[in-house]
């Protein structure tokens, strides 16, 4: 690019272009809604088939390919914006340049160089002091900047100098004008071309061939697309991301954008933008329905066992976004850190009156298992909220954002890692900051937010607890088959010890394993009892203010099976507050069955 070509550029073309491009992205966004939910969803509710069934996988198949098209011009879009925008600081300071030139009647050479007049005083001669040509230096100690290495065998020299120039320092007055203005041109046009070649690097990845098949390696290629388009686009859009800021300050920042700004933020950062703590529930879900494309392609390709198991589980959560859901689904969190992140909620926590966040304990990961279990478990909740109170809303939500440790209960007797504290720590803080984001964006004044964990997700939610001001927004806490907290007492949890639920049986071994004092572990309060099974969730909000749930026996294991098939046939009873600080015990028949008791104690 020269300065001539950038001075005469029109960035208006490109904001059309950008235009036209959101235009395609929109279409073909609503097409594939239509698709769904007019076409297949229809179909597959009123026929019944085989010409029906091959029907319905064509349409979503159609459904995908608009899908792509509206991701990769989501891209072209904002690589285009980007590059208008980006242009437009380099191309204004030149033009600033050019009229300073032109008000002091310098020359503006091919080559970006400032010639100037003769001027000043020769003192030995009287003379005027010749005029001469002034060389840009473009603020780079390489090849390329003609104020350090101009075209000629001389080499390096002093900037500005030049071929011929007849000493370091030039006595012509118009010599150091001439050089400001040589040097801003070279700033901008050495800017203009960065910004040039990282978007046409960006725009060059973005090409399809004819008869393209929209499948896993296509969303691969397209993970790439995002990568691309991402790191071109960091000083247009991803340095103005509140990273280092609160959930509510975030909050603030994305109210406070407009509907096109939004648009693209989606399209370049869907990883970012979906896993933000303070980001509207709808926007995460949107961010992350395209998250499980990308990391889909992404992980399809490779052969290693923890991209294998990560992967099953994606699969599975997507394939439960492609089903109608009671309660609707959200996906406010997706990855593949660690042992993979997901974060499911059952019912929109952003409306709901009463919201629960179920932490899950040992051996979880994003796995095969995860939608039957604890995905499973937070809809369980969730319904059996519906039930007890028709009249609330309620948003049931699992919260796998850390990384359980990977234990099975018949290893424990030989294997203390749900003892050690590591992972435990580095959840708490993610845990609140999610919590934060929850206050946040809910719209009710008073929302009831219960937090829940279980098994080695009740030591996180713990150690969140104890932080300064505990759990974000928490009314009540929820601890089930728990090996302890390290609290001393229920009021270190910050929520009020009468607000504090713990689940036990007899025949868990979580809840037996040594004490911070036997060793070393995961602190008091951790003797006897077990795990009790999945909190329902029942009186999670209303003016009563109080939890009521279920248990079931662990029919295959002692500790990881939990009862989440929803509200029972048989009789319940609540779990008793017990105050003296004892254990209050009482029987439960579910679904017809005699289970063995829970008890409810204080940490």
């Amino acid at each position: 690019m020269t300065w001539q070509q950038l001075r005469d550029l029109t960035l208006s073309g490109l904001d059309d272009a950008a235009d036209g491009w959101v235009k395609v992205s929109h279409h073909a966004d609503a097409s594939a809604e239509r698709v769904d939910a007019e076409m297949a969803g229809k179909l597959s509710k009123t026929q019944e088939s085989e010409s029906a069934t091959a029907a319905i996988r064509r349409l979503q198949r159609l459904s995908r390919n608009y899908h792509y098209i509206h991701a990769e011009c989501g891209l072209i879009r904002s690589s285009v914006n980007g590059l208008a925008s980006e242009l437009r600081p380099p191309q204004r300071r030149l033009k600033e340049a050019l009229d300073d030139a032109t008000a002091l009647s310098y020359a503006v050479n091919e080559d970006g160089s400032i010639g100037y007049p003769a001027g000043g005083k020769n003192e030995m001669t009287g003379e005027k002091i010749p005029g001469g040509s002034a060389v840009g230096h473009n603020g780079m100690l390489a090849p390329g900047n003609n104020g350090l290495y101009p075209p000629s065998d001389k080499g390096l020299h002093t900037p500005g100098t030049g071929p011929g120039t007849p000493g370091l320092i030039n006595p012509n007055p118009h010599h150091a004008k001439a050089q400001d203005i040589a040097d801003r041109i070279a700033h901008a046009l050495r800017e203009a071309r960065e910004t040039d070649e990282r978007y046409r690097q960006a725009l060059s990845k973005l090409k399809a061939g004819p008869g393209l098949k929209v499948d896993t390696k296509t969303w691969a290629d397209a993970a790439a697309d995002v990568k691309a388009v991402g790191d071109a686009a960091t000083e247009y859009l991803k340095d103005d991301i509140p990273l280092d800021k609160s959930p509510a300050a975030r909050k603030d920042w994305w109210d406070h954008l407009t509907q096109e700004q939004r648009e693209e933020y989606l399209a370049v950062y869907p990883d970012v933008i979906g896993n933000l703590d303070g980001i509207p529930a709808t926007v995460r879900d949107e961010a992350n329905r395209e998250n499980v494309e990308l990391l889909i392609g992404k992980l399809s390709g490779q052969d290693d066992e923890k991209s294998k198991t990560i992967l099953e589980g994606l699969k599975g959560i997507q394939g439960k976004l492609q089903e109608a859901s009671v309660p609707p689904m959200y996906l406010l969190g997706i990855g593949d850190e660690g042992n993979g992140r997901a974060i499911v909620s059952y019912g929109n926590p952003d409306t709901a009156n009463n919201v629960s966040a179920y932490v899950p304990g040992l051996s979880t990961k994003l796995d095969g298992e995860f939608v039957g279990g604890s995905m499973k478990r937070a809809q369980d909740t969730a319904l059996g909220a519906k039930e007890a109170d028709p009249h609330s809303s309620t948003a049931s939500i699992v919260w796998l954002g850390y990384d359980a440790p990977q234990l099975s209960p018949t290893d424990l007797a030989a294997n203390t890692d749900v003892m050690f504290r590591e992972n435990a720590e580095a959840g708490a803080p993610a845990y609140n900051s999610f919590m934060a984001g929850i206050s946040a964006t809910n719209e009710n004044e008073n929302p009831h937010i219960t937090a829940i964990g279980h098994s080695y997700g009740s030591l996180t939610v713990g150690l969140a607890a104890q932080e300064k001001g505990g759990v974000p927004g928490a009314d009540d806490i929820i601890l089930v088959g728990s090996p302890g907290t390290d609290a001393k007492t229920a009021d270190d949890l910050n929520v009020g010890k009468h607000h504090v639920f713990v689940g036990a049986a007899d025949n868990d071994i979580v809840t037996k394993l040594p004490n911070h004092n036997e060793a070393s572990g995961m602190g008091a309060g951790a003797a006897g009892g077990g795990s009790a099974g999945l909190v329902l969730g029942l009186g999670m909000g209303g003016p009563r203010r109080w939890s009521r749930w279920w248990c079931s026996r662990y029919r295959r294991g002692w500790h990881r099976r939990l009862y989440g098939s929803g509200p029972a046939d048989g009789s319940q009873s609540d779990l008793v507050r017990n105050r003296s600080g004892e254990q209050g015990v009482r029987s439960h028949t579910l679904l017809g069955r005699r289970w063995p008791s829970c008890d409810r104690r204080w940490v």
